[in-house]
């Protein structure tokens, strides 16, 4: 059997810019409002909550924003992540097709979101800021931020989706090795989550909720700043060093995706893996396809509405136009914890409106299957959320041996699984099904989406 191939770089090659896609884009994206006024907001509104260097990259129309020395010093420990052509995949396929992945399970939190906590722990350091309050579905983005924290000498306090937090213990252990604190949410202790809990004891809870919680204490504390692990601008530019990588990799491997896939739940992996790639074909370079794979349970994209909502469910954030399922649904509680949000990242959102994404939605049984295959022919269990992204390849790589055409087919393995066995024991014991979601609670939602005129 040929061995799949590896593709490396050195830390010389780490970028020194992360790439901003709004410069290059044909029309920028509807402006962000206040949940009051429903007017255009100003850095002052966002000062509450985020630092101002995040401010000013978060409505940022450059192409190009410098990487902080102290960032890259530390993004040194595990970047730049390798790129594999996955022969061995290709082979148990009997495709055409050239599967290549880009793997960020190598960071310290096994996943992608380092890429965006250490910066956003940076810039809440240099102002000072003593404590950063955060959610997390899956545990990816709080580990992450767990770690950034311990870097900089900033608290970090995480309210995690409480199914996830009963689902995935040893993350929530992993949190606190780092010295984070990690409540499960709804909590008691917010009035966001009190809330909840008294109209729903038995709340399972959503990221909606969590993002409500996080962003309360942010507000009412003079010492706290609030984080986000995808969705908004500066989270998806962060991201972007997965692609920029992978450009200068490919030059390597002397070819070029003919269509990139990524799992989307917020959308910060899928930015970070498309955008420098999409940035290409806008200013003239090869017409790259781009497939955005969500969970069938919570299709933002396939079945939301394209219009403004709030980021989370007690409305206490902005108004941002994006393709949503309401901010007051709770999905189903599905193993991608990471991909449950009921909201599409408006970048993402606003691009797929322009036509150059296009979204298909899976359940979590046939995701799961697709990343065991992978894992049996490439050697890495992927994470439940990597498994959509590993499900699309394969599906287009199935095309290709069905079309007798050969395409270079580039996906984001945005993590690996090493935290979430019991979903696999589950799913290999059969007790794994797949989830739908209430179309009712999803109508009721929508139905409360804010009016904007």
């Amino acid at each position: 059997m040929t061995s799949s191939i590896k593709y490396s770089l050195d830390e010389r090659d780490i970028p020194r810019h992360w790439y901003n896609i709004v410069a290059d884009l044909p029309s920028p994206p509807p402006p962000v409002l206040h949940p009051g006024t429903r007017q255009p907001i100003g850095p002052d509104d966002l000062a509450p909550i985020f630092p101002l260097a995040v401010i000013e990259q978060e409505v940022s129309q450059a192409r190009e924003i410098e990487i902080p020395g102290p960032v890259r010093d530390v993004y040194r420990q595990w970047r730049p992540t390798p790129l594999y052509r996955a022969r061995r995949l290709e082979q148990s396929l009997d495709t055409p097709a050239r599967i290549y992945y880009k793997y960020e399970g190598t960071s310290p939190a096994g996943s992608h979101k380092p890429n965006t906590a250490i910066p956003q722990a940076f810039y809440n350091r240099e102002e000072g800021v003593r404590r950063i309050a955060t959610e997390t579905g899956a545990g990816q983005w709080g580990s992450a931020l767990a770690i950034a924290g311990a870097f900089f000498g900033v608290e970090v306090e995480v309210f995690m989706v409480k199914v996830s937090f009963q689902q995935k213990p040893y993350r929530r252990t992993f949190m606190e090795s780092f010295g984070a604190r990690c409540i499960a949410s709804p909590s008691e202790l917010t009035e966001s989550g009190r809330t909840i809990l008294r109209e729903h004891p038995d709340s399972s809870g959503s990221l909606g909720i969590a993002i409500s919680e996080a962003v309360e204490r942010a507000v009412q504390r003079d010492d706290t700043k609030y984080a986000l692990g995808s969705v908004l601008n500066h989270v998806l530019l962060h991201q972007t060093v997965i692609g920029q990588e992978a450009l200068r990799q490919f030059e390597h491997a002397d070819d070029y995706p003919d269509v990139v896939v990524g799992c989307t739940g917020g959308g910060s992996n899928f930015g970070g893996i498309a955008f420098p790639f999409l940035g290409a074909r806008l200013r003239g370079g090869p017409a790259t396809e781009f497939v955005a794979i969500e969970p069938a349970a919570c299709p933002t994209l396939t079945k939301g509405l394209y219009a403004y909502d709030f980021g989370d469910t007690a409305h206490l954030t902005p108004l941002v136009k994006m393709h949503t399922l309401g901010s007051t649904f709770v999905p189903p509680g599905f193993h991608a914890g990471g991909l449950r949000y009921h909201g599409m990242a408006p970048l993402i959102s606003h691009i797929t409106q322009l036509g150059y994404i296009r979204p298909r939605a899976y359940q979590q049984l046939t995701c799961f299957e697709a990343g065991l295959q992978f894992a049996r022919a490439e050697g890495i269990l992927p994470a439940p959320e990597a498994n959509h992204a590993v499900r699309g390849a394969i599906d287009e790589a199935i095309k290709c041996r069905e079309e007798g055409i050969s395409r270079c087919i580039l996906f984001n393995l945005c993590g690996h699984g090493h935290f979430d066995m019991q979903a696999y024991r589950d799913y290999l014991d059969g007790r794994l099904v797949d989830q739908e979601y209430d179309e009712s609670e999803i109508a009721m939602a929508l139905a409360g989406l804010p009016s904007v005129a």
